[in-house]
């Protein structure tokens, strides 16, 4: 499987109507559109999904849904994490996971668990998964980070944990679980920005917002990376760095949902507490748009 969850993967959006339903549709559209434009797994349900503002009969019909678009394309890994270690484990067991090919369980946030917590909550969480679990560890959002001495005792001692997605932003971190790591573990960037200069240091694939958006570029930007083609690679990097800025300017998915908006891929609206980016904002999005 680790060889599998490799690539360009995208966190999907969740799209809405102005009335805050889910808008199946749309969310339909965007899944055909980034697997056509050429990435290599899709993860529904994480935090660019709007995961925490839905319901659980919510989260369930979007699998369901994204799972018949996909109908088995490409891998499909489950955003599936929080705070609660036996709340996961509940989920876990009331899931159907046949098309299911992993799940991307993000760090306990706001509780701030001690490193010997982390491991223990993935521990529990990979034991009870009949899918492969990847590691997410992103201490701008969960307020906690999962020290590399943490992410390298996890790879060599649950069977289970395959991968890692950093978006710590901090390189050095990632050098030193690239350098330590068993082969068949594999890290992804969890930053757009940083996807070029992590996959030059071993890195083997992103979990990419942009990706929504810019399926075509962004996929074949880490494709070319991975090849060792980097001229290439950081042509579209550099084509792509602008309007990456501005998608993150005002938080994520803001950002990305006013660029499929402009793009009439699905309307512009979010749950709160989340708004949607300022008008200032939008205008320089739709003009990077247009510029591409």
């Amino acid at each position: 499987m680790s060889k599998k969850i490799k690539g360009t993967g995208v966190a999907l959006v969740t799209p809405f109507h102005k009335d805050g339903s889910i808008d199946f549709r749309s969310l339909g559209k965007i899944v055909q559109f980034v697997i056509k434009g050429g990435v290599d797994f899709i993860v529904p349900l994480g935090t660019t999904g709007e995961s925490v503002t839905l319901t659980k009969d919510e989260k369930h019909a979007v699998l369901d849904y994204v799972t018949e678009v996909n109908d088995k394309r490409v891998p499909l890994v489950y955003g599936l994490g929080g705070n609660n270690t036996q709340e996961i484990i509940n989920c876990i067991k009331h899931t159907d996971f046949e098309n299911i090919d992993a799940i991307l369980s993000v760090s306990p946030y706001y509780n701030k668990p001690a490193q010997r917590g982390i491991y223990q909550h993935y521990k529990i969480i990979a034991s009870a998964s009949p899918v492969p679990v990847i590691l997410y560890n992103v201490p701008g959002r969960t307020g906690s980070n999962i020290a590399p001495e943490t992410t390298l005792d996890l790879a060599y001692d649950v069977k289970n944990i395959i991968a890692i997605k950093e978006a710590s932003g901090n390189l050095e971190q990632v050098s030193r679980i690239i350098k330590d790591k068993p082969k068949d573990f594999t890290v992804l960037s969890g930053d757009d920005s940083l996807t070029l200069p992590m996959i030059a240091m071993g890195a083997e694939g992103v979990i990419s917002v942009v990706a929504n958006a810019f399926p075509k570029d962004f996929s074949e930007l880490t494709r070319k990376a991975m090849e060792g083609d980097y001229e290439k690679s950081k042509k579209l990097h550099y084509k792509l760095h602008d309007i990456t800025g501005l998608l993150f300017a005002e938080g994520n998915p803001a950002g990305v949902k006013a660029a499929l908006g402009i793009m009439n891929i699905c309307e512009d609206h979010l749950r709160l507490p989340l708004v949607g980016v300022s008008k200032v904002t939008y205008n320089k999005i739709a003009e990077a748009i247009a510029a591409l």
